[in-house]
């Protein structure tokens, strides 16, 4: 993918983007971001939130962040719980793919994408692919264990591979499953980056003390994986 020349000036050479999708919605997209924002000193910015506004994604994320973190503000904001297209187009918003430009940061950024990969962001055709492509920058996959999560992982790792988009590795959520994990690698040939068990209790307490256990192991894994695809 060419790198765009109206994006060039949102890019800072001395910092990493790495854009979080996942196979589905409620996968643990959120919980990753908020681990790897702490351990690979990131910012953080979700371009597109729908619903629950309330208690933002981004203030999930800040919470356990240190004093010089950043949550970006979103690019846009949805009264509904839906998917972006049909919030956007219930709350009479028209979302443009020009519309969205990283965030200057010298820090690392963390983007986060709304459900899966294929999810419509307009009505013009446009999905989460379509920005991330946009934005031209490697992703992470976040796959969930649950019945069916090796078909869905297989197939948004292979529209990713179909549109050239660099993947830097797997995080699997939930209770370990040794065999559909290696199934899914073996078929994938991707890395694993981290394995995030379903903490309990799930409080911000057992996610820092997750983090002081794991996070030096997977930020080795993560800016390694980061080096071998360029």
């Amino acid at each position: 993918m060419e790198i765009e020349n109206s994006l060039l000036i949102f890019v800072n050479p001395m910092s990493t983007k790495l854009f979080v999708t996942g196979i589905g919605t409620d996968v643990g997209k959120t919980l990753v971001c908020k681990i790897l924002c702490r351990i690979w000193a990131a910012d953080y910015w979700k371009p597109l939130q729908s619903g629950e506004l309330h208690y933002l994604d981004s203030q999930k994320v800040a919470s356990i962040q240190n004093n010089n973190f950043q949550a970006f503000p979103e690019q846009f904001l949805f009264s509904q719980p839906l998917s972006p297209h049909a919030a956007a187009e219930m709350d009479g918003v028209a979302v443009k793919i020009s519309d969205f430009k990283l965030p200057k940061t010298k820090r690392n950024l963390i983007i986060e994408g709304a459900g899966g990969l294929l999810v419509p962001i307009n009505s013009n055709g446009d999905t989460v692919m379509t920005l991330l492509e946009q934005l031209n920058i490697p992703a992470v996959l976040v796959s969930r264990h649950y019945l069916g999560s090796i078909n869905h992982t297989l197939l948004s790792v292979s529209a990713m591979k179909q549109q050239k988009i660099p993947i830097v590795g797997i995080i699997f959520v939930g209770t370990p499953l040794p065999g559909t994990e290696e199934i899914i690698c073996k078929h994938t040939q991707l890395p694993v980056i981290a394995k995030i068990p379903l903490l309990d209790p799930f409080t911000d307490g057992t996610i820092q003390s997750y983090c002081e256990t794991y996070g030096e192991e997977i930020k080795l894994n993560l800016n390694h994986e980061l080096g071998r695809i360029g």
